[in-house]
């Protein structure tokens, strides 16, 4: 008895002092420096206009103290030149959810995702191919860089049926007037509705950037890691016999395809997801700048503020990454994976192993050049870089990439125009002959340029991502190999209308030699050119005084007898009340939340590929995803009450039950009723 009480509780034990230290950590770093931020803050404020970056973002985040002192955060993102401001808004969860609105996922948070909008690969170069968890990740794209007055920080905790759990911390401040961090941790914990699918992801990004005194010198320092546990039950055996089965109303009696029997209970303390995928990446990247150009000085009441003008920069950026992607099943099916990997055991259950590990060296130098030094969001760049990779697992295999890229950047000084053009080219190594090219032409509309109109372009000659090779330990297809470049073409254009609540996009793809998986593991690639059309329409209806209705219409076609399969039409819709209630401090949304896709063959799953795959045999025809929803916010603190899947809900022998699932993909459910309670604690040192 004692040894099983010792088991229960010290993960638990573990977790807690997990926890703790985390919060210690965060709670030291408040009360640092903060007399140093305050008395630098109307210089860092003067320091951001005069460089000419603002604009952008969502909401901005301010509080009034008995002091009239404020807050004032605005961050920006590694390659980028504007800032942004954090978002506020409760109206929309997907904004706080890991899974965006137009994405898929496998009946449980944290299994695998994909867009329902068609979304090719348009990246060149090395891609190792396992992107079907990449929602629950922050990559180098997605860091911030913040400049805060004070220091700032978030707290998040989301519990939902089924024990399932989000924990999310975040914290930032000057630590210097020229110097910030920003720490980021996430945990996502779901046993799940369904028998072994449980999940249990860790991520975490540190972010720092920090600037001389005279302006000349910068850096920008990232580390971003995940750990990423899927559990994988192949789906369930049957669609029809078990889901209309009143027997199995307890969605976690039904047998799957892989893991074994139903475990007996599900224990939110138990980090071993099973059978399953486990992927663990870290990256770490450090850039270097320096300028050179005219110095100058701006002189107040109180102090003497420097000023730089640069003309030409120097840029090194070093880049490290290691990657493991691994599918463990010790109890492996014969069956099973005989009719659908083509796999020959000797006994009926055995292991199931595959497992690739790379690391990856980058080194780009850059030189920029400033046409306009008033304007630092106007330059050219060009730059080149040599990439080493090694492949450790299964095999040792050495690759190197030598690339080159360039850059014009424009936003014009009267914030009216934006030009973007940038290319990439692959001279030599593993990946010669990849390119991609992009240009874009924006221009803003209306009264303080509420509103913009945006023309683009951009093609992309890729190799298939690395399981196509047959290093990878997951190329499971003997016979596929020689695979051409993908080209991929795409046509865009845009208008956004603030005072309209409107924004229409469309966008148009051409494509030759798409590459693709098919019946659990083949390999194949559609050589003949095929186009994919899709047109979209954001509108936002005021019903009332504070009635509003959100509606999001997508429409997609493929032209072409193409192994693409998707819905004609996708909406989303959000109607319902914001507004106060008649309290000064109070903020609320509330109302009814529907999703909607036409019927079509949905793709299928791959659990040991991590991959999904085309498939033209099953047809999916849901009926509209269901939710109500009240959010609110008072002040630094906010609440998120949600009632998921309503669409569940049926009457049988006049007892109500939530057994009227939809699904995601071929013998993958959503969950039942979900009842989801979130809570947001926004601190200001």
């Amino acid at each position: 008895m004692t040894a099983i009480n010792l088991k229960l509780i010290q993960p638990l034990a573990n977790k807690c002092t997990y926890l703790l230290l985390v919060c210690l950590f965060i709670s030291c770093g408040l009360y640092s420096q903060e007399n140093l931020i305050r008395g630098g803050a109307d210089r860092l404020k003067q320091f951001g206009n005069m460089r000419g970056g603002g604009g952008g973002g969502g909401d901005s985040l301010r509080r009034r103290d008995k002091n009239e002192d404020s807050i004032t955060i605005r961050f920006r993102y590694l390659d980028s030149t504007r800032n942004y401001l954090l978002d506020s808004s409760i109206n929309d969860f997907t904004r706080r959810f890991p899974i965006p609105a137009t994405h898929i996922y496998l009946g449980n948070t944290g299994t695998a995702t994909r867009s329902i909008l068609f979304s090719p690969m348009l990246k060149p170069g090395w891609d190792p191919g396992f992107h079907a968890f990449d929602v629950y990740k922050w990559s180098i794209d997605k860091a911030r860089f913040p400049n805060t007055t004070r220091p700032y920080s978030e707290l998040a905790y989301q519990l939902a049926s089924k024990s399932e759990q989000i924990i999310e911390l975040m914290h930032t401040q000057n630590i210097k007037p020229n110097w910030n961090f920003l720490f980021q941790y996430r945990l996502i914990n779901a046993p799940g509705y369904f028998n072994k699918q449980k999940t249990n992801h860790h991520t975490y990004l540190i972010t720092s950037f920090y600037e001389s005194i005279n302006r000349r010198y910068r850096n920008f320092f990232v580390f971003a890691g995940s750990k990423l546990q899927s559990g994988e039950n192949g789906g369930i055996k049957s669609d029809e016999d078990y889901l209309n089965d009143p027997a199995y109303e307890d969605r976690f009696l039904i047998p799957t395809n892989l893991g074994g029997d139903p475990d007996a209970t599900r224990n939110p303390f138990d980090v071993d997801v099973g059978t399953g995928n486990r992927y663990k990446e870290t990256n770490f990247v450090f850039r270097q700048q320096y300028d050179l150009g005219k110095k100058d000085s701006l002189v107040t009441d109180s102090t003497v503020v420097p000023l730089f003008y640069p003309r030409l920069r120097f840029e090194h950026s070093f880049t490290y990454g290691k990657y493991k992607y691994e599918f463990r099943d010790y109890i492996g099916d014969s069956t099973y994976y005989k009719n659908n990997y083509n796999f020959t055991f000797v006994n009926p259950r055995d292991t199931v192993f595959l497992k690739d590990q790379f690391r990856e060296f980058n080194n780009d130098f850059s030189i920029y050049q400033f046409p306009d030094a008033n304007n630092l969001q106007q330059f050219i760049r060009i730059g080149a870089a040599i990439q080493n990779l090694q492949q450790q697992l299964p095999s040792t295999h050495n690759y190197y990439n030598i690339y080159g890229h360039g850059e014009y950047r424009n936003r014009t000084r009267n914030q009216k125009w934006l030009i973007e053009a940038n290319g990439k080219l692959y001279f030599a190594g593993l990946n010669f002959g990849d390119y991609s090219v992009y240009a874009s032409l924006q221009r803003s509309t209306g009264k303080r340029n509420q509103g913009y109109a945006q023309l683009g372009f951009e093609n992309t000659s890729r190799t298939p991502s690395y399981f196509f090779n047959p290093n990878s330990a997951f190329h499971l297809d003997p016979a596929a190999t020689n695979f051409k470049n993908e080209n991929t073409t795409h046509l865009f254009a845009s208008l956004f209308e603030s005072k309209l609540r409107l924004r229409l996009s469309g966008d148009y793809y051409l494509l030759t030699n798409y590459s693709y998986v098919t019946n659990f593991y083949q390999l194949e690639q559609f050589g003949a050119l095929f186009n994919v059309l899709r047109v979209a329409a954001e509108k936002t209806f005021k019903v009332g005084k504070s009635w509003y209705w959100h509606l999001d219409v997508y429409f997609q076609k493929t032209i072409g007898n193409a192994p693409v399969n998707l819905p004609l039409i996708f909406t989303r819709s959000r109607f319902g009340y914001e507004g106060t209630l008649g309290f000064k401090r109070l903020n609320i949304a509330m109302g009814i939340e529907s999703r909607y896709h036409t019927p079509y063959n949905a793709d299928n799953y791959s659990p040991v590929m991590g991959q999904f795959f085309y498939q033209d045999s099953i047809r999916i025809s849901n009926i509209p995803d269901l939710a109500a929803y009240i959010h609110f916010r008072i002040r630094g603190f906010k609440a998120y009450f949600r009632l998921e899947n309503l669409n569940t809900a049926e009457f049988s022998s006049g007892t109500l039950s939530f057994t009227n699932n939809n699904l995601a993909a071929p013998f993958y459910p959503y969950q039942g009723l979900m009842l989801r309670f979130g809570v947001y604690w926004s601190f200001i040192n």
